[in-house]
């Protein structure tokens, strides 16, 4: 400093000797510019940021401070070096208002004071950033019953920030949470909360949080049900499912949200959904509830209801019997597997290209699944159910013959009768086989012994009344048993003229009749006379009888004890006639 000073006197004594010769005369001289020495010191300079900021953002006002250590005392005069300015202040301070991108770069600054200057300060790096947004973070999102959650708001990794908060719910606009600064508070409330950060004076605000929405979770329970309720859903079934609201739902108006194996519903007015299972219908399905004048405060989701969806099944059709009784049924059962499923109808058919079910015109309905039917056929079945209907697979063919049996008590009695009967007709053919040929036998023999008997009775022509043109045949069924009776019956049968070649003629030529006389007689005899007619021919004897025409045949039937009742008199009637008729 001291040499500084004497430096400045020199050179003014110096200028003051050019102003006078040697002879002592005054001399004008021109003064030279005024030249100023400072000395440097050496005082340490600094810039300095007037908040402490890590970080500075577009819009933000800033102050860069100069400070000289150890110039207190002196009036500084101040020169600054920024980035893409031509006007620095000359004070102490560089303050700038809503700072950009462009002010980003390295700031410098001196000191100087009377004929002291200091050196440049070590440039301070400003970095702007682009304008922050604030971030909301909550532990949960769902308020449990009776509790709260915790809500988070940060600006990035910078410092100095304080925190506005905001709740905004479907029926009121934004609101700011009023007394809550800090970064993190509780609510138990549900709504769409926000926050945003502030700094600085004036205060610069970052671009609000984005929205997180918390739920306040109410007491009631939610069921998931399912309709039809049956145990086991198959493959292209159409079902729905329902989401109840207990304990007092009744009373409130609900809207629901769904979860299950395909993407989540939006909430919705309907408590059900409805649709045709697939494959990957199979899973877990869940729902909850929440008010609709409070779209925040919702139920906890429902336990998981899960759904099995199986292959399309086929019917199951069994007979009791495949033949159909006279006058009798067979009854058929349709049944689904597994036995599990239920809720089924049964759909009969009858014939392989019928569509048509059978109604109680074809058959007899009893319990679900059980049909009677009488009628021979190809019959199958299907299981139905649900709205609209769903049918299983049809079942197999079972084919059903109308055989005709017997059941119940007459199947048992009726193979007895049957056999007893064959053996009582084949019996009753052989007795009479036996007695035809006994008969045959002896026919001659008797013939002859009445004849004999007759030649050597003097009377017997006149006491029968028999001409001699007429045949007189006597059977007697008893020759050794004495012949007397007290009664003679008279048999009288005429034949009419039977043809080999048989033809319809008039009721009184192809008639046979039979005239039985009874009276009391003078012997014991008993007679049957049959006359045979007159036989006509076409071309040989018209008009004419033949002796042999008019023959009469007589069979006599002594009255007995062998042969006392009527059954014998039928008897020897009937061989009699058989003779004729063979003859």
């Amino acid at each position: 400093m001291k040499r500084s000073l004497l430096c400045v006197l020199e050179l003014f004594l110096l200028s003051t000797l050019f102003n006078v010769n040697a002879e002592g005369e005054n001399v004008i001289i021109t003064e030279s510019d005024s030249v100023t020495i400072q000395e440097t010191v050496h005082n340490r300079i600094t810039v300095k940021l007037q908040h402490s900021w890590s970080q500075i953002f577009t819009g933000e006002t800033i102050t860069l401070r100069c400070e000289i250590q150890g110039g207190e005392g002196k009036v500084w005069k101040y020169e600054w070096t920024a980035p893409n300015t031509n006007s620095p202040p000359t004070s102490s301070e560089y303050r700038i208002s809503r700072v950009s991108v462009f002010h980003s770069g390295d700031y410098r600054c001196r000191g100087s004071s009377d004929y002291l200057l200091t050196g440049w300060s070590d440039a301070f790096r400003l970095t702007v950033s682009y304008k922050p947004r604030a971030t909301l973070t909550a532990g949960t999102t769902i308020i449990p019953v009776g509790g709260s959650v915790t809500l988070t708001c940060s600006v990035q990794s910078s410092d100095g920030w304080k925190y506005e908060w905001f709740r905004r719910t479907q029926r009121t606009s934004e609101v700011h949470i009023r007394d809550q600064q800090n970064r993190d508070i509780r609510v138990s409330q549900g709504g769409n909360y926000s926050c945003r950060g502030t700094r600085g004076n004036p205060v610069y605000y970052t671009d609000i949080s984005d929205d997180v929405t918390i739920e306040k979770t109410i007491s009631n329970k939610v069921v998931v049900k399912q309709q039809p309720n049956w145990p086991q859903i198959f493959r292209g079934e159409t079902i729905t499912l329902t989401c109840e609201v207990q304990e007092g739902g009744e009373t409130t108006e609900w809207e629901y949200e769904w979860r299950g194996p395909s993407t989540p519903t939006q909430w919705t007015h309907n408590n059900d959904v409805t649709f045709r299972v697939s494959e990957s219908s199979s899973g877990d399905y869940m729902c909850k509830s929440r008010r609709r004048d409070d779209s925040y405060s919702s139920t906890e989701w429902s336990e998981a209801f899960t759904l099995s969806v199986s292959n399309k099944p086929k019917a199951k059709l069994r007979a009791d019997n495949t033949a159909v009784p006279v006058g009798g049924s067979v009854t058929l059962t349709c049944s689904v597997n597994p036995s599990s499923s239920s809720g089924w109808k049964y759909y009969w058919y009858r014939d392989e290209k019928s569509s048509e079910a059978l109604t109680t015109q074809d058959a007899v309905f009893h319990s679900n699944g059980q049909i009677s039917v009488s009628q021979e056929g190809l019959y199958r079945c299907r299981g139905g159910r649900g709205n609209p209907v769903y049918y299983t697979e049809d079942s197999q063919q079972v084919h059903i013959n109308t055989t005709v049996t017997v059941s119940g008590a007459d199947s048992s009695s009726f193979p007895v009768w049957l056999i007893v009967g064959l053996v009582c007709g084949v019996s009753l053919i052989i007795i009479l086989l036996l007695l035809l040929y006994r008969c045959r036998q002896s026919k001659y023999s008797c013939f002859t012994r009445s004849i004999q008997s007759e030649s050597h009775s003097p009377g017997s022509s006149t006491n029968h009344g028999v001409n001699q043109n007429e045949t007189h045949e006597y059977n007697s069924l008893h020759p050794d048993e004495p012949q007397y009776v007290t009664h003679v019956i008279y048999s009288r049968i005429d034949i009419t003229n039977v043809r080999k070649k048989r033809k319809h003629h008039k009721p009184e030529q192809s008639a046979v009749y039979s005239e039985v006389k009874t009276g009391a007689a003078e012997d014991s005899l008993m007679y049957a006379e049959v006359k045979q007619p007159k036989k006509e021919k076409a071309k040989k004897n018209k008009g004419k009888s033949s002796p042999a025409a008019d023959a009469a045949v007589y069979s006599e039937v002594t009255s007995g004890s062998s042969l006392s009742n009527s059954a014998a008199m039928q008897a020897d009637l009937f061989f009699t006639l058989l003779n004729v008729f063979s003859s």
